[in-house]
């Protein structure tokens, strides 16, 4: 594995981070008070392929690899978490299945208007019961024919609000546990499927998080990705990708915290010096330094071994569990340079610190991660 970025890797980097910089950050603190989708936001990172990054340009992606995605992940968390979490979404969680699993009618309706940003999508696995055991869902389908016949309730769904479409999982056999789990692609504005509230949150307050309901609603079994049965497999191997974002979000989120106790720290004095020449301030920024770059190196790792084709599901657990616990860490830090300063919302490491925490949860909580490490780690030595 090389650790120096391509050529066209550093020109990504730089054209998102000035991005980042015009475009997103600007617009953070209002759309964190606010909750307001930040859509105008979206459709300009969707002109620069940032919505199907790693995707063929004929599936209307930019045609980049996954380290490329990182990169981008990254520098959006870097000036916004909300506007991170929703194109990981749109890129690892919707157009990702749909392109390993979809048929090519399929892709051509439900990948090319997505990975082009013309469309947004969202994964519909989690339910107010079944989070970490995604085995004990009880969204259920019933064939009928040529549809199938949707009933039930998925939370905490990103993207949920302002969807066009969700990647929904199904059970279709509850006597068959895991394997009795399908996947299908839900339009919006089908019968049946209804969007419910809002979620009031901690963090990510942008992302557009809410219920789906579904009832009575009819599905076409042409809808379906991969075989009958085949979901919770489908499930698995897109949080694998997904982690990856999420590990790079974080790593975004710890950096721009980073950059503004570093900033603060130069030109904040006390007993007549900045503060960043007393060593217990060093020291922490000496440790926020450290963890982020380490947590960098483990997320590209992730990605340089996806890209492989090489199965990455301990590399990504690895780097998703790192990040996120990172991220509290280092945000933690930042609030403590900044002292008083850093609890008021005026200063942006406060909101870093609460976005920073959804990163240990979603897409797999840490316990989790360690679980699928541990069970790598007993499998492999």
């Amino acid at each position: 594995m090389n650790l120096e970025l391509t050529e066209e890797q550093k020109m990504l980097q730089q054209t998102v981070r000035e991005f980042a910089e015009a475009e997103v950050k600007p617009l953070a603190r209002e759309i964190d008070e606010s909750g307001r989708f930040p859509r105008e936001t979206f459709s300009k990172a969707a002109e620069l392929g940032l919505t199907g990054v790693a995707f063929p340009e004929e599936m209307g992606g930019a045609g980049f690899d996954h380290i490329a995605y990182t990169i981008v992940i990254e520098e959006i968390s870097r000036a916004c978490a909300s506007t991170g979490v929703i194109l990981s979404v749109q890129n690892s969680l919707y157009c990702s299945p749909v392109f390993h699993f979809g048929t090519e009618e399929q892709k051509k309706k439900f990948l090319v208007p997505y990975a082009s940003g013309e469309k947004i999508g969202c994964y519909a696995l989690t339910e107010p019961q079944a989070g970490s055991n995604a085995a004990a869902l009880t969204t259920h389908a019933v064939r009928r024919g040529d549809a199938y016949i949707v009933n039930g309730t998925k939370a905490w769904i990103t993207n949920g609000a302002v969807a066009d479409a969700a990647v929904v999982y199904v059970n279709t056999d509850p006597s068959k546990a895991e394997k009795g789990i399908t996947a299908l692609v839900v339009e919006k504005g089908t019968p049946g499927f209804q969007v419910g509230k809002e979620e009031k949150k901690l963090g990510v307050h942008a992302s557009a998080c809410c219920e789906l309901s579904f009832t009575d609603c009819e599905v076409p079994v042409a809808n379906r990705l991969g075989a009958e049965g085949d979901g919770y497999k489908v499930a698995l191997s897109t949080l694998d990708g997904g982690r990856i974002g999420i590990a790079s979000q974080a790593v975004g989120i710890a950096q721009g915290a980073f950059d503004a106790a570093l900033d603060y720290a130069k030109v904040r004095k006390a007993f007549g010096h900045p503060i960043g020449d007393f060593q217990a301030i060093q020291f922490m920024l000496a440790d926020m330094a450290t963890e982020i770059d380490a947590a960098r190196l483990l997320a590209r790792r992730a990605a340089w071994k996806q890209d492989s084709g090489a199965r990455f599901t301990m590399e990504a657990s690895i780097a998703k569990l790192f990040a996120s616990e990172m991220a509290t860490r280092v945000t933690h830090k930042a609030i403590q340079v900044h002292g008083g300063y850093g609890y008021s919302s005026e200063y942006p490491v406060e909101r870093a610190y609460r976005d920073a925490r959804i990163t240990e949860i979603y897409e797999g909580t840490s316990e989790i991660q360690r679980l699928v490490i541990a069970a790598w780690v007993l499998k492999s030595y």
